[in-house]
């Protein structure tokens, strides 16, 4: 009863200060504060779902975050590590999907949703909960997280003895100097104090609620962006394909009149907005007449498409899908992703997955999901 009021407590202050959040990260030797929170495996859980545990590992991150995304893998080998001495490692998401704009996404295929959470709990095989604090984000305040990830490290009796990174090396493929999270872990499995309690963390600002009119911002931005419907020769076509960039290259081709390729042309907006601060480019190709072209440049503008857009010139549908793909069949919507240098590594005729889709491009070595 004591802890629903308190969390019931702690929601209302989170809702009235919603627009002055500045959280302050417990101290050396502060209590964990309970919590609790749904995890992606359907359970629910509080500090007391780990009473057995001898360290107690509480690690704020997210889906989207690249630093959080190059922390995976060690996280992953820390509780494996870890486990059969006693030590339970829980990751905490702590963004409010409503805060994260389309283009704060460029490095990955999945935002922060609760269902999202899912998705990636199982394409990483994690072997520790991952629970959602995204709808109040009370824990993390109550924690005081910061960036993600931030990494809590609390003694048997839930004191905390280590706050801040993980280690002192983002990018996966580096080897760090300093293992802190594991020196820590070791320090209070061995009944000693921890060298270095507290450092700084490192990476994305948690997304708290107070930033959701981003989104709205965003969306009046993209609106006054101009959209252009050029036209292409074979030539040009050709050339397109070369992918002679240093751009992983994205190409929908569509018309007006299919009803498939009008359904998931957003998916593709979505992309462009996502990725275009990457080493990526998005290209649409109507197969529309020429005689309409001021129909496909008018769906193009209701659907704001201003990546690149182009129509056929001086070719017949034939002639083009032969120039693409000799393979390809020509039924639409057909989709390729081309690297640098021409190699096609993605073709689809029809309907898309949108996020196989975002998979293949943000684990393209052109695009990646680290910095």
């Amino acid at each position: 009863m004591k802890m629903t009021f308190m969390f019931l407590l702690s929601v209302l202050w989170v809702t009235l200060n919603a627009h002055a959040i500045d959280p302050k990260t417990l101290e050396i030797g502060a209590q964990a504060p309970d919590f609790k929170l749904t995890g992606t495996d359907g359970k629910t859980y509080s500090l007391a779902s780990f009473s057995k545990a001898k360290v107690l590992v509480v690690i704020f991150t997210c889906n989207h975050c690249p630093t959080a995304q190059a922390y995976e893998d060690r996280i992953i080998r820390l509780t494996n590590d870890y486990k059969a001495k006693g030590v339970q490692v829980v990751a905490i998401s702590t963004n409010d999907p409503s805060a994260v704009r389309l283009d704060e996404l460029g490095y990955t295929d999945l935002s922060d949703t609760f269902e999202e959470m899912k998705i990636r709990y199982k394409d990483k095989n994690y072997n520790f909960p991952y629970l959602y604090d995204g709808d109040t984000q009370v824990t993390s305040l109550a924690y005081g997280a910061v960036a993600t990830p931030h990494v809590f490290i609390f003694d048997q009796s839930r004191k905390l003895q280590y706050v801040g990174r993980f280690d002192d090396v983002e990018k996966p493929t580096e080897t760090p100097k300093v293992n802190n999270a594991r020196d820590a872990v070791e320090a209070l499995l061995a009944g000693k104090p921890v060298a270095v309690p507290k450092t700084k963390s490192f990476g994305c600002s948690v997304k708290w609620k107070e930033k959701s009119d981003w989104i709205e911002k965003g969306k009046a931005e993209w609106a006054k962006e101009e959209v252009k419907l050029e036209s292409i020769t074979p030539d040009g076509l050709r050339k397109l394909l070369k992918n002679d960039t240093e751009k992983l290259r994205v190409i929908n081709v569509w018309a007006t009149w299919c009803g498939p390729c009008v359904v998931e042309f957003p998916e593709f907006v979505t992309m462009n907005r996502m990725y275009r601060g990457r080493e990526f480019e998005f290209v649409s190709i109507t197969t529309d007449k020429p005689a309409q072209r001021e129909k496909a440049l008018k769906f193009l503008k209701a659907k704001q498409a201003s990546n690149t857009n182009y129509i056929l010139d001086g070719m017949d549908v034939y002639q083009f899908i032969e120039i693409v793909d000799p393979k390809w069949q020509g039924a639409l919507p057909y989709t390729l992703i081309i690297e640098p240098g021409g190699k096609v590594i993605y073709t689809k005729q029809g309907a898309i997955n949108a996020r196989e889709v975002r998979k293949k491009i943000v684990e393209s070595p052109t695009v990646g999901r680290y910095y």
